[in-house]
């Protein structure tokens, strides 16, 4: 009962204690209405007393309560506080794990080759000097005449002549001054007969370490360490013909830009490494400086069954060279042009140290790249470059080789080179996938006056040994051409074919290739291959995996040079006994076998 209604029973009840006596009632029966009404008083004053209470009680409940919310809800926050900072230590925690800002990989290969060709009747220029001299000292200490010591003098100072010619002009002077030494040269030739060169076996190990680093947000670095090496040896030997001329000018020995993958030694070499710096200008543009990832472009790696290479691969038509240099690419957003990119490359091949001092007259032989990719998705990649090599040198600095020791020793001029292509996927084909591709090139070279004395007056795509030929612009063009199907058993089938025309050069001495880069053969060259992977779960890596490759290379070579820009190309049914520095193949086949493990 509340206040208001207790006030107005009490009200009403003394109202009636006035009420007229002519209500009857007597003086007793009024005295016990009033006891009665005085109790029901003192009831409703308790009442009211104890409702008052009660409400006190409550209200103070109700601020207990309230202040115990509030501390509870403190307490929320206090909690939210430290899972935060928690989580905050966490981040931290893992971004420093080496998880996070180091990812380590790498591959290992065992390969088996058979090879096997047939080469044509040549003359040996390095085994006819070596002939020369031999036979010319042997007969001056035999008997030590003034004709035979004449003899011996004459020899030596054609080779110190020969060795000071530098152009066209001064090749055909110092000819014409000589023909009587070249003349008896002849009698000392090194005729070598048509033979069928064969490796019945030829075991190599290579093994891959592949390292990248975050170094800050928009900074990384990668690196790839090699060895690559033949089952008992430490040399190049297997590869190079050792002993004998070399069949290729880019199997002649290993130098800075095949190192590592061409077999050598046990030596873990520093294949590529590299700093990127992305995301500049809060744009799509990156920066990236070292060692480049400029070897198995696209589209070889279909064959050799690794990962499309990213932005920063080069077409493997066009080049298959560890450089050195540096990228600037931007990869615009435009919606009808998916993954579209370009970059701008350079890079160089030789560095020719202090110039304009005596006995170094040499430049620099540099690399300028521009490539445009319109497209870069998993069904379609197109891709268009331009290269230009310039100050081409005439040999690579090498150590031990059949030549000797080589290095450049004169700049024959420059090359230009185009190339277009496209690669994809169609996507259940039948049972399976069918990657494809198809890659165009062309070189056009741009010879200058310089000769390379060390290969018999020689120049860029000119001549013939000590027969120089006029410099001028030579065109030659290349095709490259492949299809692989992917089985859902993991089992993937492939076949490529490549074709280069007479005057064909490009740079890529780096290739898989033990007979020699088949992308730059001037002839015809086919492939079958089968990779099988192994079915079973990656461990180490999404894209770690185990494979067996096998495959089948036969070379139709029609012209003499193949990978070599110094001196003219033959065609190979001309080749009857000319004089040459390298041997020349007519055909040639490579069977092979590997196990390979990504991880």
């Amino acid at each position: 009962m509340n206040t208001r209604l207790a006030r107005t029973v009490i009200a009403a009840l003394v109202a009636g204690l006035f009420a007229p006596v002519a209500a009857a009632e007597s003086n007793a029966a009024l005295l016990k209405k009033i006891e009665a009404l005085s109790a029901e008083l003192a009831r409703l004053k308790t009442q009211v007393e104890a409702s008052s209470a009660n409400a006190a009680a409550s209200q103070k409940a109700t601020e207990a309560l309230q202040q115990r919310v509030v501390q509870s809800e403190a307490r929320v926050v206090k909690t939210e506080e430290r899972i935060a900072t928690s989580e905050e230590r966490v981040a931290k925690a893992e971004e420093k794990s080496s998880e996070r800002w180091l990812t380590i990989g790498g591959d290992y290969q065992f390969r088996v080759d058979r090879m096997g060709g047939q080469t044509k009747p040549f003359t040996d220029v390095t085994a006819t000097f070596a002939n020369a001299q031999q036979q010319l000292q042997a007969n001056f200490f035999a008997n030590p005449t003034p004709a035979n010591g004449a003899m011996l003098t004459g020899l030596m100072g054609f080779a110190q002549g020969m060795a000071g010619v530098r152009t066209y002009n001064e090749a055909r002077t110092f000819l014409g001054a000589n023909t009587a030494m070249l003349g008896g040269l002849q009698s000392y030739a090194a005729q070598v007969p048509a033979y069928k060169p064969e490796n019945q076996a030829l075991y190599t190990n290579r093994f891959g370490l592949d390292l990248h680093a975050k170094a800050t947000q928009d900074v990384s670095v990668s690196a790839r360490l090699v060895m690559y090496k033949t089952f008992g040896a430490s040399d190049d030997d297997a590869v190079t013909n050792a002993g004998s001329a070399p069949y290729f000018a880019d199997r002649v020995g290993v130098f800075d830009g095949t190192l590592g993958h061409v077999p050598s030694s046990s030596y873990l070499n520093v294949d590529r490494a590299f700093a990127t710096w992305s995301n500049i200008a809060d744009q799509d543009i990156w920066f990236s400086v070292g060692r480049r990832p400029s070897t198995h472009g696209a589209p070889s790696n279909l064959r050799l069954n690794t990962p499309r290479p990213g932005n920063g691969g080069t077409p493997s038509l066009l080049v298959d060279y560890a450089f050195d240099g540096m990228t600037v690419g931007w990869a615009p957003d435009i919606d009808g042009l998916p993954g579209a990119y370009a970059k701008i490359c350079y890079g160089r091949g030789f560095e020719s140290g202090f110039r304009s001092t005596p006995g170094n007259s040499l430049q620099d032989t540099d690399m300028l790249g521009v490539a445009v990719i319109p497209v870069d998705t998993d069904p379609l990649r197109v891709w268009l470059q331009w290269n230009r090599g310039m100050n081409i040198f005439d040999a690579p600095k090498m150590t031990g080789t059949y030549f000797g020791n080589t290095m450049p020793k004169a700049n024959l001029g420059d090359i230009d080179w185009y190339g277009l292509g496209a690669m994809g996927t169609l996507k259940r084909v039948g049972v399976g996938d069918l990657n494809y591709f198809a890659d165009l090139g062309m070189s056009v070279t741009h010879p200058n006056d310089n000769v390379s004395a060390q290969f018999g007056f020689q120049g860029l795509l000119t001549g013939g040994f000590f027969s120089p030929e006029a410099p001028k612009d030579k065109t030659g063009t290349a095709i490259a051409l492949g299809l692989r199907y992917d089985l859902p058993s993991k089992t993937k089938l492939g076949a490529e074919y490549n074709h280069g025309s007479k005057n064909w050069i490009t740079f890529a001495p780096a290739a898989t290739d033990m007979w020699t880069s088949k992308v730059g053969t001037r002839g015809n060259v086919y492939e079958l291959y089968l990779i099988q992977e192994l079915d079973s779960k990656p461990v180490s890596s999404h894209l770690a995996k185990a494979f067996v490759r096998l495959g089948l290379q036969y070379y139709d070579f029609q012209y003499t040079g193949s990978n070599n820009w110094v001196g003219a190309p033959v065609k190979m049914s001309s080749v009857n006994g000319n004089m040459m520095a390298t041997t020349p193949l007519d055909h040639a086949y490579n069977a092979y076998a590997t196990f390979e493990v990504k991880f």
